[in-house]
């Protein structure tokens, strides 16, 4: 199933200041985060950055924060973003049945919460290149589970390309600058 800008919450999990550094390839999933914020805010589709214990994490990286615009930066403890009650009801207020997913690590934060959230029935989109973990086997054995739950991936440009759904849309060139 094709996403569709007014039906998808986007959420980036954890790319925090003292855990991106730690992240293979932690450049790219920034880069990638920050152009799927980007577009967020151009189609006005709602965004949510959640923290992993920030005091010992840091906070999230300012390019990142910057990227967000007004979307809500929402503290946690709980691995998996869908058992934290203030995040779970400010998701459940925003009525979006599919949510795309970017952030780190992908084994752990990412991995749970799209496990939780796909067992709720809403749809999930795991953003391949935007997400990462420590070590690539972690990631890929993640990518692995995930797909055999029946979470989709997809990659950055697949996310804004069908968001904006054709090249006439009034942001097609805008979003096109992003990635070029």
């Amino acid at each position: 199933m094709l996403l569709s800008a007014d039906q998808t919450l986007l959420i980036a999990i954890d790319i925090q200041e003292r855990l991106l550094p730690a992240i293979h390839d932690g450049s790219r999933v920034q880069r990638n985060a920050d152009i799927l914020l980007q577009a967020a805010n151009i189609l006005q589709i709602p965004a949510l950055l959640t923290e992993q214990y920030p005091k010992g994490l840091g906070r999230t990286v300012p390019q990142i924060r910057s990227a967000a615009g007004d979307s809500p930066v929402l503290e946690k403890m709980h691995f998996s973003a869908w058992r934290d009650d203030a995040i779970r009801a400010h998701i459940e207020t925003l009525h979006r049945p599919s949510v795309v997913i970017a952030g780190v690590e992908a084994h752990v934060c990412v991995l749970q919460t799209a496990l939780d959230m796909a067992g709720t029935g809403l749809g999930v989109t795991v953003v391949a290149d935007a997400i990462s973990s420590r070590h690539p086997d972690s990631m890929r054995v993640a990518c692995d589970r995930m797909v055999a739950a029946g979470i989709t991936l997809a990659t950055t440009e697949m996310c804004l390309f069908e968001w904006l759904g054709t090249a006439s849309h009034p942001a097609f060139k805008t979003l096109s600058a992003l990635i070029k």
